[in-house]
Formats: structure tokens, C-alpha cells, sequence
């Protein structure tokens, strides 16, 4: 695993194109997901999404996952699951203070970020682990969110002169009659 692991690290801007790929084909299919139910495909996705992870990244599933602002590298593979940089620990050559013969995690995810489009992520500060969404299907979560958000957007897009103007359809009712045609064009028509 820890082999596959490195790999990703080293090719983690494909990863991070190949993320974005996946990210858009789950918004696009929100309206079948909303229609058939979230709860529904939770497990399924869910199985599939710790596959894929597990192998490539050893991914502990923390459903919170935050591998492209992190170089590819799982923060929850640290021996102590520091989700904000590297312990004060770190050995020479960037090893883990607790497991020597391991690179520090975080000494990995600032060299995957460095190869990343979206690298600069990498100095966010993260929010602590819910741990009530252990288990469950990151991909579904921030693709949901993202699609809710492209919603409201849209929405927000069809309203915005209506909310800009609440009183304007009791000033002028939308079936008003048209205005007559000057005398002038209908000499033209003739």
C-alpha cells in the first residue's frame, strides 16, 4: 500500500484531473441521484468510493476527504491524524516521528502540492474530523453540496429582477395591453 501511496503522490496532479473529471459527472447527475434518493446510493457509492481510495491512497474512509488540498497524501494516514501540518516531530529527511521508516505524511503532501494546479489549497486550514461521518461517501457529500449550490445560483439568476422589484407586478400587471401603433407606421404598412 504504502508503495501505491508514493505513487499518487508523485502523480498527483493527474489525480487532481482525474478528480475534477469524476467531481462534474456526480453534479450532472444530481437530478437522477436527488430522484432516486441520497440515502439510497450512500452504501454503493460509498463501497465503491473506499475501493478506489483504499488502494490508491489508504484511505481510512474519514468521509470528510481532503486529498486534493493535501498533495494526494491521506492526513489520516498520520500516526497521530493531524489534519493542519506536519507535528514538530518530523525526523531529518522528512520521516515520521512515531513510525521511522515512513515519510511524514505531511512532508509528502507539501511535495504532492507542489505538483498540483490547485497546490496552493494545501495552506487552508482545515476544520477537525466529524467523526459521525466516518464511513460515509465523501464524493456524494461534496458533489451534493456543489449541486445545491449551483442551484441556489441559479435560481438566485431567475428571481433576481423580481427580488429587485417586489411591488412592480402590482404597479403593472404582466398581461398589460399593448400600445397602440402610431400613425406613421400604419402609413408605411399601406
Amino acid at each position: 500500500m504504502y508503495r501505491i501511496r508514493l505513487f499518487a503522490i508523485r502523480h498527483s496532479r493527474s489525480f487532481e484531473w482525474i478528480y475534477k473529471r469524476v467531481e462534474k459527472v456526480m453534479i450532472a447527475l444530481d437530478p437522477v441521484l436527488r430522484k432516486i434518493g441520497y440515502d439510497r446510493v450512500e452504501r454503493p457509492i460509498a463501497f465503491v468510493e473506499k475501493c478506489v481510495k483504499t488502494v490508491l491512497f489508504d484511505c481510512k474512509m474519514c468521509g470528510q476527504c481532503v486529498l486534493s488540498s493535501t498533495g494526494m497524501s491521506c492526513p489520516m494516514n498520520c500516526p497521530k491524524q493531524l489534519r493542519n501540518g506536519p507535528c514538530g516531530g518530523v525526523r531529518p529527511g522528512g520521516y515520521c516521528e512515531v513510525i521511522p521508516e515512513m515519510k511524514c505524511v505531511w512532508a509528502l503532501a507539501w511535495d504532492g502540492a507542489s505538483r498540483m494546479k490547485g497546490g496552493a489549497q494545501i495552506a487552508t486550514v482545515l476544520p477537525p474530523v466529524e467523526r459521525n461521518l466516518e464511513g460515509s461517501s465523501s464524493w456524494l457529500r461534496v458533489s451534493r453540496e456543489k449541486a445545491a449550490h449551483l442551484r441556489e445560483a441559479r435560481e438566485k439568476r431567475r428571481t433576481a429582477i423580481a427580488d429587485a422589484f417586489p411591488g412592480a407586478r402590482k404597479n403593472e400587471p404582466s398581461a398589460a395591453p399593448l400600445a397602440e401603433e402610431p400613425a406613421r407606421a400604419q402609413k408605411g404598412a399601406k
